[in-house]
This record gives structure tokens, sequence and C-alpha cells, in this order.
């Protein structure tokens, strides 16, 4: 079947590489359909379960505040989406979460479809749509909304017009694949990555005919045009980008390179990662491929730069893995042929694959029974916010009442800012130094007294003539999670006026 659509598929029309063009295979649009369908019903039974991830009550909380065309930690397009979700669909965590289940449904297809520039069969299709559909790195930012579920849906459309462009010979997909990359920088810088692993990509293993298209620049010109008002915000605000991944390289990139290679592994899970690892293989030896070996060469490129650079981090460099999958399951439907054990064994392993990616991505465990099978952090982060506001509030109205008239609530990250904006009552104004939030300090100078949640003792200790820690935060679930244990301290007597001292509380980092 792979060889008769192979032979049907030669077309006049050459490569950049000088090689017959090849048409794709036929998108197997019903069975793609059904695996997309499945997903969205699995992404939104368990949209409602356990509580917030950290990073949406931060979109929540930028969002609320009003539009900016940038901020110190991303791009504008997050905050804006979780805005408008929240006016259509109301405030809730259902509702922010409708744009990432759309997000993770368009990575499916695109996969799929990049399968089908490959050549792949409506069998390989279909693999391949199930296996971006079941990897953890797609469950889980369809599950949560994060930068990455924009991201990522920005460097799949990319790569299938790179594909399109480099199989077909059309070069116009040149100029999409800019438009693309235009695009996507309102919701990650870290995609121009992708545009610089593909052009040296380009550059090492070909076709370096395409360096003499003009379909080429005018792409990198519609990338530049579209997305020159981040690069304008970035450059009239001191770059703060780079600020930002200079915090994150200093604060987590130790830990995040001793644990590279096992986090590149749970990425997509231990039997999708072979596939895509034979399918970086095959597109090295695959003759009918040698058109699209840049692709190979690019995430080996990006995946250095993403260790050395960008701090460790595989899953800025995962939307390359879709194509290294698209190819591995289009040789492995080739490999199986129509053999019945050899269908059998791939079935299977796909299979259990996806049960174990569900159990590390959503929140399939009751909350009841987490104590005891803890298994992974992300889902357990987001247990415990309304038991933060509920301490906090308690601490603040344990004040006396004129104390409670000048007092401020003070958190060291986001995640407390935008839990207490979400659940709190009668809460006195909330600040932060943690990223964008330390803008929109410092408190007024009146307030003296503050309910500090998780800030480190010594700092306060610094800006506060008495410090008291009234409470520590506990789930009262036995989750072994970032805000269990953490200090509520009050603090009163100012030794230094927060313009003086507020400078001091600036930290540029994730949540984690």
């Amino acid at each position: 079947m792979t060889a008769s659509l192979d032979r049907e598929s030669k077309t006049t029309r050459t490569t950049a590489a000088g090689a017959p063009a090849l048409r794709p295979a036929p998108v197997a649009w019903g069975p793609i359909a059904v695996v997309v369908a499945a997903l969205a019903v699995l992404l939104f039974a368990f949209a409602g379960e356990y509580g917030y991830h950290a990073d949406e009550l931060y979109f929540r909380l930028l969002g609320k505040h009003g539009f900016a065309w940038g901020y110190v930690d991303q791009p504008p397009l997050l905050p804006m989406v979780v805005r408008a979700a929240m006016a259509v669909f109301g405030d809730s965590m259902w509702a922010i979460r409708v744009p990432a289940v759309l997000c993770a449904a368009v990575v499916t297809v695109l996969g799929a479809m990049i399968a089908a520039e490959l050549g792949g069969s409506r069998r390989a299709q279909t693999l391949t749509a199930f296996g971006v559909a079941t990897s953890t790195m797609v469950l889980s930012f369809g599950h949560w909304i994060l930068t990455t579920s924009f991201d990522t849906v920005a460097w799949a459309a990319v790569l299938l017009c790179a594909v399109r462009a480099l199989r077909r010979g059309e070069g116009k997909w040149w100029l999409w694949a800019g438009l693309v990359v235009g695009a996507g920088l309102y919701a990650k810088y870290i995609v121009l990555l992708l545009a610089v692993a593909l052009l040296l990509g380009l550059a090492l293993a070909g076709p370096r005919k395409v360096f003499r298209e003009r379909w080429l620049y005018a792409g990198v010109a519609v990338a530049l045009a579209l997305g020159s008002p981040n690069l304008i915000y970035q450059a009239t605000h001191g770059f703060p980008q780079l600020q930002m991944a200079e915090g994150l390289a200093g604060t987590d990139g130790e830990a995040n390179r001793a644990m590279f290679a096992t986090n590149l592994v749970l990425l997509f899970g231990p039997a999708l990662f072979v596939l895509c690892v034979i399918g970086l293989v095959k597109l090295f030896r695959v003759p009918e491929w040698k058109p699209v070996r840049a692709l190979g060469v690019g995430y080996l490129a990006a995946t250095a730069a993403s260790y050395l650079i960008e701090g460790g981090r595989p899953d800025y460099t995962g939307g390359l893995l879709i194509v290294l999958l698209a190819a591995g399951c289009v040789a492995a439907d080739r490999w199986a042929g129509p053999r019945k054990l050899r269908l059998s064994v791939l079935a299977v392993c796909l299979v259990l694959s996806a049960a174990a990616q569900m159990l590390l991505s959503l929140p399939v465990i009751p909350k009841s029974a987490l104590r005891d099978f803890q298994v992974a952090s992300m889902p357990l982060e987001t247990v415990g916010w309304p038991r933060v506001v509920e301490q906090t509030e308690a601490a603040y109205r344990a004040l006396p009442e004129a104390e409670r008239a000048r007092a401020v609530v003070l958190t060291e990250n986001f995640g407390e800012a935008g839990a207490l904006d979400r659940y709190g009552h009668g809460l006195p104004p909330v600040y932060s130094g943690h990223n964008e939030l330390h803008k929109w300090g410092p408190p007024p100078e009146r307030a003296d007294v503050v309910v500090a949640v998780g800030i480190d003792r010594a700092r306060l200790d610094a800006g506060f003539r008495s410090c008291t820690v009234v409470d520590h935060i506990d789930n009262r679930l036995g989750i072994d999670n970032p805000e269990q244990g953490v200090p509520i301290t009050v603090c009163r007597g100012l030794k230094l006026p927060w313009s003086a001292q507020w400078p001091g509380y600036r930290h540029y980092n994730a949540y984690l």
C-alpha cells in the first residue's frame, strides 16, 4: 500500500534538492477527527479537577490588569486569550482551558498532516494523531493553558510548511512559515529558535538551493514585520526577556540540565520517544526523505541550544519532536505492513503508553488518594490554592482593626498572588516582586503592616522592625506540593520607605 502511494505521488516538479517532488498522501480526515474528538472529550472531562496551575492564575491576573504589548517574562498573547475566554465563558477553570483544548486538537491535526506529507498511509496518519494526542506534552498543555499551548501550535505549523516547501518543491510555503513565526512571537519568543535551527539545518544538510529562492527571504521579511511590535517592545524596555532567561538559568538551569535526559524521554513517554528516535534516524536514511533531512539536523541543533543556553528545558524544543514522531509512525507502519502480530505489538505499546501518559499528565487520581499516590509534580501543584487564601485571610483578620486599615499582603510568587485575587474576599491590596508583578508596586508608604506569604525571613527582617510567623500553609491533604509548609509572617514598622526597599523584592524565575 505504501509503495503504491509513493508511485502515485511522483510528479514532474522537482524539489530544491533537484529530486522529483512528491505529492502527499491524502489526509485521513475521518480517523484524525475521531482521535481529536476523543482527545477533546478526555480533556474537558478533567478540566475542572484539582485546581488552577500557578501560570493560569498569573495569566488571569495579567489579563485582568489590562492590555500590554509585552511583559518581562512573556509576550502579550496568553493573558489576552485568558481574558477573552473569561469574557465569553465566565471566570472558571473550565472556561480558561477551552483555548488549551483547541490548541491540543490543532497540534494533533498538524502532526497527522505532517505524516501525510511524508507519504504516510491512513494508518500511519492515525498512529501519528494518536501518538501526538496522548503524549505527555500535548496532554499537559491541553489541560492547562500555558505559553507552550500556543507555542507548540506555531512550531507544528511552521514544520508542516517547511515539509511542504521541501517535499513538494513549492517555495510559497516559506511565506506561510514566516507568517506563522511572526504570529508565534506573540505567544513565546522561542519560536525564533525554530527558525534559526531550520536555517542551520538547511545550511548543513541542504537543500542549499532554497537560499537562492526569493520565497525564503520573503518569509523572513514577513516574520520580522509581523513580529516587530514584540521586538520593539523588547528593545525599548531594556530586553527584559534576556533578564528573565538569565534568572531562569540561574535558579533552575543546573537542576534542569541534571534531569535533561529523563525529562526529554518523559516529554512524549518512553514508547513514543522510541518512535521519535526511529523517525530521526529514518530522516537521514530513507532516500525519499532526503529533502527534509534539515529537520533532523535542526532538532539536534535546537536541543543542544536548549541544553546549553536556555536552561536545560527539553520542552522548549518539544515541537520538533512532532515531526520526528510523524516520521517514526510512518516508518513503523511500513515495518508492520499487513502482519497482524507486528500490528498488535505496535497497538499494545501505544495503548499502554497512552495510559501511562494520562496518569502522569492529567488529574485522574482522586484528590483524596493523592497523599499515598503522588506521581506528578504539576497536578500536585494545582491542589490547595483555596487553603492558601483561607489561611492568609485568617492572618489578616487577626490583626487589630487599626492595623488592618494600613496593611497590605505581600506574596513570594505569582501563584499565591493570583490565588488571592481569584479566591480572596475582603483582603487589602496584594503585592509581589515576582516577574511582571514587581512593576505593579511598591506598596504605599503608609502600609507599615504586612501579611507576607512565603517571603524569605532575612528579606523581611531587613525592612521591618518586627516580624512574627503566625501560621504555615497546610493543605490538609498531606500533599507535598510547593505551597505546603510555606510560612505566613506578619511584619510591622518599616525601617526603610517602600521606594527604597522595593527593588530588593524583585526576582525573575518560574513558579517552581
